[in-house]
């Protein structure tokens, strides 16, 4: 069945989550990321991890399957769904004890070749009202066709100017057999085709996959490391483009190279595919 351009305008009923210092310093340990930031607990001044805001998407995400227009997608097309671009917006630092309220909205749906796109926004606010994060998500429903006038009530902001990675600095970084599985524990996003390898292989995968949001962290560590110096803080925005899977064992490469205020980076997989392309990392 198609997906209907009906869902454009819609939103989901927000997701409330309180954030104690022992999901942040879980969520870093995922991914072997000790930074001070993160764990320091003696300085009372625990922050999340820049791409921690995915944690408390997650649920909303999954809800949006309620929208009218998504109602009409069968189970096996929804299946088909596959998380393709991501652009966050860091307002304010996520910090130990916020409460923290997250919505979503589908901004936009439209035809493309592999099948049918959407754009959602994701609003995440703390106890005091404050915006913390904004993201952009791009999602493709492969094979799956749109019924109705495709457009967007709200069109996403234009992409920061980048410019070549592999004029820039190179890192590597081992991931682990476990590390799909730990992630999934410590970010509390729960997806079988990363941990339950029956689930992977029946959706025709080779085997089970790092989520690409872990995928995405392990490369902004990488980048505050080498460009921030160690201060997550700096990080105002980051994003990117999922592509190729990244299989456990394996050691994926992050290619980096900054201009002004802005890091362009890529991820590649141990053979040599492009798991993250047209990656970015916003300063202040």
């Amino acid at each position: 069945m198609p997906l209907d351009t009906a869902i454009v305008g819609q939103s989901i009923p927000a997701e409330h989550h309180t954030v104690d210092a022992r999901w942040l310093m879980a969520y870093a340990a995922s991914l072997n990321d000790p930074n001070p930031a993160y764990m320091d607990t003696h300085a009372n001044s625990v922050v999340g991890h820049p791409v921690f805001p995915v944690c408390v998407e997650w649920p909303v995400i999954l809800n949006t399957r309620a929208l009218a227009g998504s109602q009409s997608l069968t189970d096996e097309e929804s299946a088909r769904g596959v998380h393709a671009a991501h652009d966050l917006h860091i307002h304010a630092p996520i910090t130990a004890g916020d409460e923290l309220r997250t919505e979503a909205t589908m901004i936009g749906v439209n035809a493309i070749k592999p099948g049918a796109a959407y754009t959602m926004k994701l609003t995440t606010t703390n106890q005091t009202g404050v915006v913390v994060a904004e993201t952009y998500q791009l999602g493709i429903y492969r094979g799956v066709e749109v019924t109705g006038e495709s457009g967007f009530s709200e069109h996403p902001p234009e992409l920061p100017t980048r410019s070549d990675p592999t004029q820039g600095i190179r890192s590597e970084i081992f991931v682990p057999s476990g590390a799909a599985h730990t992630y999934t524990e410590c970010a509390h996003i729960w997806n079988p085709i990363h941990t339950d390898k029956a689930v992977a292989l029946a959706a025709g995968l080779p085997d089970i996959i790092l989520h690409g949001t872990a995928t995405l962290a392990l490369a902004v560590t990488a980048v505050v490391d080498k460009h921030a110096d160690g201060d997550p803080a700096r990080v105002t925005r980051l994003g990117g483009r999922f592509a190729a899977m990244v299989l456990m064992p394996s050691t994926i490469v992050v290619e980096s190279h900054r201009v002004d205020n802005v890091v362009s980076y890529h991820v590649l997989t141990d053979d040599g595919q492009t798991a993250v392309s047209a990656g970015f990392v916003c300063l202040d």
